[in-house]
């Protein structure tokens, strides 16, 4: 993309980038968007009636620990907590960062200051996490929805249900607009796909929805806010660019290497070229 060139914007913003991610689902006007979507998340498990918004970052206890930032928090009409988050690229120790917010969530329900009778009464406490260019190592291929929780190795018994995890990987998900089935695959196909709809399908007519598109029209947006999605689009890209670069350096570093070794066993640079896809003129300068 050529420098200070924003991407093309369509009718609709995309809802993983973190401005239209935050005016989406974290704003007071919009939760009942959000409550709508986590009960899909939830089905069967938990109803979700009401929640409130809490600030987003954790300071540690001491001067020296390290703090946590969350995309998205809020405190159901029951007390628990439920940590949203998007990761748009890998990440290394993933996994051990979601513990870590959890484990915050966690600690930070022990009382403060002098002590008290407490008696360990612990709130419920929820990590969802949209993946979106990347897969958790170690879950089946092709399912896109992961919920985890603490249970017994041996029988698979659940050990204690107020600490789960779910990862939802939009990469596997890969209904199209008739295979979708449950309200939670039409909620993925919208977060997948919004960017490229040019309105508002018939299959997602629903007040929810309604106000949801409405919300994401980018024609909608202030100056000001789309000033700062266009900033929150360029960002994206840039770092797609300079990902797919490190990519392509990385594969053309190793063709390199092996025509590097085919040079020593004395095959010919034609033979080389074609199996490397590297130019003749290339193969001769190592």
């Amino acid at each position: 993309m050529p420098e200070n060139k924003l991407p093309v914007i369509g009718r609709y913003i995309d809802p993983l980038v973190d401005f239209a991610f935050k005016k989406i689902f974290g704003s007071e006007p919009n939760k009942d968007i959000l409550i709508a979507f986590l009960n899909e998340v939830f089905k069967g498990r938990k109803h979700i009636a009401d929640l409130v918004y809490n600030k987003n970052e954790h300071p540690g206890d001491l001067t020296d620990e390290g703090s946590a930032i969350f995309d998205l928090l809020c405190t159901g009409d029951n007390g628990e907590k439920f940590l949203i988050e998007v990761q748009r690229g890998k990440q290394g120790r993933f996994k051990e960062r979601a513990l870590f917010y959890a484990s915050r969530l966690i600690s930070d329900q022990a009382p403060k200051g002098k002590r008290t009778e407490w008696g360990y009464d612990i709130t419920e406490v929820y990590l969802v996490a949209l993946l979106e260019d990347f897969t958790l190592q170690g879950n089946p291929p092709g399912k896109y929805l992961h919920n985890i929780c603490l249970c017994n190795v041996e029988t698979g018994e659940i050990f204690y249900d107020k600490l789960g995890y779910t990862y939802i990987e939009l990469r596997n998900f890969v209904k199209t607009d008739a295979e979708l089935e449950t309200d939670l695959d039409k909620w993925l196909y919208f977060l997948k796909n919004m960017p490229g709809l040019s309105k508002l399908p018939v299959y997602l007519r629903k007040p929810v929805f309604e106000k949801l598109f409405n919300i994401a029209e980018y024609s909608n947006l202030t100056k000001e806010e789309k000033a700062m999605y266009d900033s929150s689009m360029k960002y994206k890209w840039d770092n797609k660019n300079v990902l797919d670069y490190a990519v392509k350096e990385a594969k053309l570093e190793e063709a390199r290497k092996i025509a590097r070794e085919l040079k020593k066993e004395g095959l010919s640079v034609e033979f080389i070229a074609k199996s490397t896809s590297l130019s003749i003129e290339e193969i001769e300068k190592l």
